[in-house]
């Protein structure tokens, strides 16, 4: 039940839903009460706006995905752990499994594999049956991309039930004390990282961040576009940057819940 209600209450607290929220109670009131009408469409306009605008979402995802860039060559570890997100299964009419921006993850952990920075790939993440579908687990999955990509079955390790990051992090440490495993790489999205860090930290786990899937690069932030053409689209509407911000406004209620949880 805490899954569900995890996923249904933020709806109404990200741009859109809050939005849509308060366009219903504008509709219900316009005609009794004009200015609750009026107050809640110019809030349900500022929702919109102020999200979708390139330097206020840019702005947000930065913060959260700059903590934990790495400053120098990621050492060598125990165990790549990967934690999963973004992997569509193969499901009619796909012809094989799909990966999306977050599939980054999955993809950067068999990299670093074969990069040698670990003997080992655990892969951490299983699928809610009412979102998305598929048989498989998302470590299922994530298993026949990293094979694809040179990984041998015997270096993979998965964790098939994990449905958020909190039970990522409770799989893995009870794979990792049953296999005597010391330090890990850590890969998950940039934006997700600092999260998944302070829960791996709070269980005790020697993790070091290996980041990927950065939505923002170094030069949006410091040498962003002057052109006059430039500066005229950042300023309009985009739902590119809508979904932006609705990430990285997840990342910080999700931190805000797991803490009152003393998850982290």
């Amino acid at each position: 039940m805490f899954l569900f209600f995890s996923k249904l209450l933020p709806l109404f607290v990200y741009p859109l839903g809050f939005a849509s929220l308060m366009i219903l109670v504008g509709l219900i009131t316009l005609w009794k009460w004009p200015r609750i009408a009026a107050i809640a469409l110019l809030l349900a306009s500022l929702a919109i706006l102020l999200p979708s605008n390139n330097a206020i979402a840019n702005q947000l995802a930065h913060s959260l995905e700059a903590r934990y860039v790495p400053t120098t060559e990621l050492p060598k570890a125990d165990a790549i752990v990967v934690l999963g997100g973004g992997i569509r299964p193969q499901v009619a009419p796909r012809p094989w499994i799909d990966v999306t921006e977050a599939g980054d993850r999955t993809l950067y952990g068999a990299q670093l594999y074969r990069q040698g920075k670990a003997p080992l790939v655990i892969l951490s993440g299983g699928r809610i049956e009412w979102k998305g579908g598929g048989s498989a687990s998302e470590s299922e999955d994530m298993a026949k991309l990293v094979q694809a990509l040179g990984v041998p079955t015997e270096a993979i390790v998965q964790d098939p039930t994990s449905l958020n990051t909190r039970e990522n992090a409770v799989n893995v440490k009870k794979i990792l004390q049953q296999r005597g495993i010391g330090k890990v790489l850590l890969v998950t999205s940039a934006m997700h990282m600092p999260r998944s860090m302070a829960i791996f930290q709070k269980l005790g786990i020697d993790a070091i961040a290996a980041p990927t899937d950065f939505l923002i690069s170094n030069q949006e932030i410091r040498e962003p576009q002057q052109t006059t053409q430039a500066a005229i689209l950042n300023l309009l509407p985009d739902s590119d940057n809508l979904d932006r911000f609705t990430r990285a406004l997840k990342e910080y209620l999700g931190f805000a819940i797991y803490r009152l949880r003393g998850w982290v």
